[in-house]
């Protein structure tokens, strides 16, 4: 927890922006002979213009990275780079067109190659570990992905959960190879729904295909498609000019920087934040690079609008909206459990509205925060009833969170650390302010 808060700042600070070619651009015959910029295009690209990537994957750091030509994207801002800053190998091989496909895998159990991203040019793929090109690569792709073709269109990491097994797709024309990294066999399906993925990208447990300056989200086992696609990447992983961002909002770095409060925010139990906005969630990862704005009715169907309060305990999201209470069990997506949602006083023993509410790591109490009060709840006693309630030095609190390193209690554009609970219920004065935009947000004020 402690991290995370240090990754919020970071995350953040590090929002969508804009660099991207045109297709125009980046022609077929990029290569030159000459590794230095002389040899490559000098144009200053801009992706805000609209283009096809040839590939996108998470490196090591889980930095998006995007390709198109001899260029790479670090991130979800910033201009391009030459490609052969990161990867000169793969520029050396002149007799070898762009990257094809990309993908970084992430699975622990995989000991051979756990945290290698790889590069696919037309026949070969290219292991990178720790910025290094593996020994003995670039191989054939046969030899590596026995059964998985060469000349791809895209390629994306599908761990357990998601899929059936810890998985890749592949994609070359209307054909997925679906690859066992376990068994090392293939099976194909034929998705001929999807448009041609030039490009394919799992960010947030959520997939995405990408064919020009267009996606379509898809589910990666079934690859159904759910909702009004194709739309257009630069409303959505990128920052434009005239164009919202953010499934139909149009909240940008500077946007929240200029109003900072928040309704919610709370972490789950793998160490992810997530930071509630009027009718928007931004969850925000400790290994991504930047945030990145859903309606929150995306990932907890059953909600809409905006909520009260957020808190997480023992595997399991308590979403507070009004007088009710939504209980939903965490794993790969969020599942509500039967039942709900129900009343917040029949719940948690509190007349709703609330204002707050948060749990300290596993303890069992839950702290709800109503008007200038907080309320101890006991969450392993049933029916539940308030143990304790305690008279706040705030006349309104909006948000609150409890973490390794205390209690942040969130007003306005300011939020206060307390020690513990404790500490927070006998207090009779507020502490020093931090500010929000400065360091939870990292805006520059």
């Amino acid at each position: 927890m402690k991290l995370l808060f240090q990754t919020l700042c970071l995350c953040l600070a590090l929002a969508l922006g804009r660099g991207a070619p045109t297709h125009d651009l980046m022609m077929a015959d990029h290569r030159h002979g000459d590794h230095g910029s002389a040899g490559h295009h000098d144009a200053v690209l801009d992706r805000c213009e609209g283009i096809e990537f040839d590939a996108i994957a998470p490196d090591k750091s889980g930095v998006m990275l995007f390709f198109k030509g001899d260029h790479v994207w670090k991130g979800f801002h910033g201009q391009p780079e030459l490609i052969n800053s990161s990867f000169k190998e793969v520029d050396e091989h002149q007799q070898l067109g762009h990257v094809d496909a990309a993908f970084r895998m992430h699975y622990p159990d995989n000991t051979d190659h756990h945290d290698h991203t790889f590069l696919f040019l037309d026949d070969k793929v290219f292991s990178y570990y720790q910025q290094s090109l593996e020994k003995g690569f670039p191989k054939d792709i046969s030899e590596v992905f026995p059964g998985v073709p060469s000349h791809l269109d895209a390629a994306v990491e599908c761990p357990k959960g998601e899929c059936v097994t810890d998985s890749v797709l592949f994609f070359k024309g209307n054909t997925v190879y679906l690859y066992d990294t376990r068994t090392k066999t293939v099976k194909s399906k034929e998705w001929s729904h999807l448009p041609n993925c030039t490009s394919a990208l799992r960010w947030l447990e959520h997939y995405y295909c990408f064919s020009g300056h267009e996606f379509t989200k898809f589910h990666p086992v079934t690859g159904t498609v759910v909702g009004s696609y194709p739309k257009d990447a630069r409303r959505y992983f990128m920052r434009c000019p005239n164009l919202g961002h953010g499934h139909g909002t149009n909240d940008t770095s500077q946007d929240l920087c200029k109003n900072v409060t928040v309704d919610a925010i709370t972490s789950d139990d793998m160490g992810k934040a997530y930071v509630f906005k009027g009718p928007i969630y931004m969850r925000l990862d400790t290994h991504r690079d930047g945030w990145h704005p859903f309606p929150i009715s995306n990932t907890w169907k059953e909600v809409t609008g905006a909520v009260d309060a957020v808190f997480t305990y023992v595997g399991k999201v308590y979403i507070i909206k009004g007088d009710q209470v939504y209980i939903y069990k965490s794993g790969p997506g969020y599942t509500l459990i039967e039942g709900y949602p129900k009343s917040l006083k029949e719940e948690l023993a509190i007349e709703g509205p609330v204002d707050a509410a948060f749990v300290c790591g596993q303890h069992e109490i839950a702290h709800i925060i109503k008007d200038e009060k907080m309320y101890d709840v006991d969450l392993t006693v049933t029916p539940r009833v308030v143990d304790k309630e305690a008279h706040l030095p705030f006349k309104k609190v909006d948000a609150g969170m409890c973490g390794p390193d205390g209690v942040k209690i969130f007003v306005q554009d300011d939020f206060y650390r307390y020690e513990t609970p404790q500490v927070l219920a006998f207090s009779k004065i507020r502490p020093e302010p931090h500010k929000i935009s400065k360091e939870i947000l990292g805006c520059n004020h």
